[in-house]
């Protein structure tokens, strides 16, 4: 999960002409990050933070299928789309049941990636403004929340942790896992920062909107 302006992508396609198509066409609104191989894109999806992950089913060091399997075995909830000249729907039913989020055949249109792409973003909580609920949004972009007509400056890791926990609403958070993901390995402090973090965003949110589940972590609501 990036923090830059732009939404950041990484793509793995191994055909050579429709991944120059992909990045000259996703770099007009988005970070690209591009390679041809499922080995790579399983080390750059470790080694860095993406919005998004567009992967190919297949590709001639593996498939796109297995590689979000191993993704999401280590807690990697980055919403992926697949892109796939198969048309069966047993690849469909595999590439969901793996853990995807999207799926798009080939050939299709730019555009069509297009609306793909932005429909990923409004599910899952990465647009620029987030509406937390009635009369409350975020400006991931500023650090502005607005709750009631008050504007709110959230710091920097404020702001990540708020954003952070709302694109994975659906579930419960460890302070661990965003101990991990939002910190540099040789930077990560202890989980009291997490608490404090909590305690701020609460003052700006309401307590209702961070609920803490005992024993486990925290979950947006």
């Amino acid at each position: 999960m990036s923090y830059n302006a732009f939404m950041k992508i990484l793509l793995l396609e191994d055909d050579t002409v429709l991944a120059n198509i992909l990045v000259d066409f996703l770099s007009e609104k988005y970070e690209v990050v591009h390679t041809y191989s499922m080995k790579e894109a399983l080390r750059l999806s470790e080694a860095d933070n993406y919005d998004l992950y567009i992967f190919d089913i297949n590709v001639p060091d593996g498939d796109g299928i297995s590689l979000v399997r191993e993704i999401r075995a280590f807690r990697d909830e980055t919403p992926v789309i697949f892109i796939t000249a198969f048309h069966d729907t047993k690849h469909l039913k595999d590439a969901f049941e793996s853990g995807a989020n999207d799926f798009i055949k080939k050939p299709f249109d730019l555009e069509e990636l297009t609306q793909r792409v932005e429909n990923i973003k409004r599910y899952c909580g990465l647009a620029s403004i987030l509406h937390l609920g009635d009369e409350m949004e975020f400006d991931t972009s500023t650090f502005m929340l607005k709750n009631r007509g008050i504007l709110h400056r959230l710091s920097s890791k404020e702001s990540m942790c708020l954003h952070y926990l709302y694109k994975n609403r659906h579930r419960v958070v460890s302070a661990d896992e965003m101990l991990q993901n939002l910190w540099e390995y040789d930077e990560m402090p202890s989980s009291d920062t997490i608490r404090t973090l909590i305690k701020e965003l609460r003052k700006h949110l309401g307590h209702a909107h961070i609920q803490n589940i005992r024993g486990e972590g925290y979950r947006f609501e």
